[in-house]
């Protein structure tokens, strides 16, 4: 129902409010994504950001210390690297490519383990189990951004994660429409989560709810198709002398190629490309594409195509985003269901 206020029943202090994330729709949504990942519950929140700043901050306190993927969205990192740290929260980045890294790294402090897989915009895939076997271990919490995969493709609870997040914006919306977050976990960390975002305000929208709920019922059909426009794509984009690199996990070439056939159920709608000619190549590339749309979000049934160091990483130097793996003429791909043989020609004319 599009309505912030309701007729409330006499004699309970129950209130049903919009803020409080307990009105109609907004249960029976969070039930659904909660179903979809696995989780004992849901919270939905009004942007990925909020779902994530509210997840942290009710696992964290002042002198807890984070140990954080340093491949991780550009918000996400200002988040923790700025706004964390002026509370008091101790936040180490570390390069999740070496599995020993978070065992050597962690303090007696260490109260949670933040990644993201698969990671936006490299589109590489991390691998949880030896991560999960230290976490149980010594009492932290994992949490796993996986808004990359959506539920169709990764389910990370599967997977040893003690709390999933994901921005509904992206592939469980699909239509790019709403905004919205979403927090999963056990009954009991979302109630903190719920009073987290009950009183710092990121409650999500009714009408947002309603739109996201509609979303939902085409996600499967959606992802699917994604996926595999995608792997034709990247197949394809291999072969061109245009592009220095092709970054897609359904590729043997891919790093994590092995890692992602045993964990994932599908290699994604995001890839990702290096122009040859670097900067000067991307935005001459940029401006030809005709189906694909310069924007700046993802999964949606449109394609989309964003230059990381314009839009997610533009707060890093040329040298951070070259250590994470985008280097100027990196260019992400969200493809969309689109008829793929459309895709490859308007790709195919960009490049000519």
């Amino acid at each position: 129902m599009q309505s912030v206020n309701y007729v409330q029943d006499f004699g309970t202090d129950e209130l049903k409010y919009a803020r409080y994330g307990n009105t109609p729709n907004v249960e029976a949504l969070e039930r659904t994504l909660a179903l979809l990942d696995g989780a004992e519950a849901a919270v939905v929140t009004s942007s990925g950001m909020g779902a994530t700043a509210s997840a942290m901050m009710a696992l964290l306190r002042p002198g807890d210390h984070l140990l954080a993927s340093s491949w991780i969205y550009g918000g996400t990192h200002h988040f923790f690297m700025s706004e964390l740290r002026t509370l008091g929260i101790e936040v180490t980045l570390v390069d999740p490519s070496d599995p020993r890294v978070w065992r050597k790294d962690a303090r007696p402090e260490t109260r949670a383990i933040f990644l993201e897989t698969p990671v936006n915009p490299t589109c590489r895939v991390i691998d949880l189990s030896p991560i999960r076997s230290f976490t149980h271990a010594q009492g932290i919490a994992l949490v796993v951004d996986s808004t990359f995969a959506s539920p169709i493709n990764f389910r990370p609870l599967e997977h040893g994660a003690d709390v999933v997040i994901h921005s509904t914006t992206k592939y469980l919306n699909g239509h790019h429409d709403v905004l919205g977050g979403v927090v999963l976990g056990t009954s009991s960390f979302i109630d903190e989560v719920r009073e987290k975002v009950k009183y710092w305000g990121p409650a999500p929208d009714p009408f947002a709810c309603w739109m996201l709920s509609r979303g939902l019922k085409t996600l499967g059909v959606r992802v699917r198709q994604q996926n595999a426009n995608a792997l034709r794509i990247a197949q394809w984009a291999g072969s061109q002398r245009a592009f220095a690199a092709v970054h897609y996990p359904g590729l043997e070439s891919h790093p994590d190629h092995q890692i992602a056939r045993e964990i994932l159920s599908g290699f994604g709608g995001m890839l990702a490309i290096e122009l040859a000619g670097g900067a000067a190549a991307a935005d001459g590339f940029l401006r030809k594409l005709k189906l694909f749309t310069h924007a700046a979000s993802l999964g949606g049934v449109d394609s989309l195509v964003i230059e990381p160091r314009y839009s997610s990483h533009s707060r890093m130097t040329p040298e951070e985003r070259a250590e994470m793996g985008i280097p100027d003429g990196f260019v992400r791909l969200s493809v969309g269901v689109e008829d793929v043989e459309d895709l490859i020609a308007d790709l195919a004319q960009a490049i000519a």
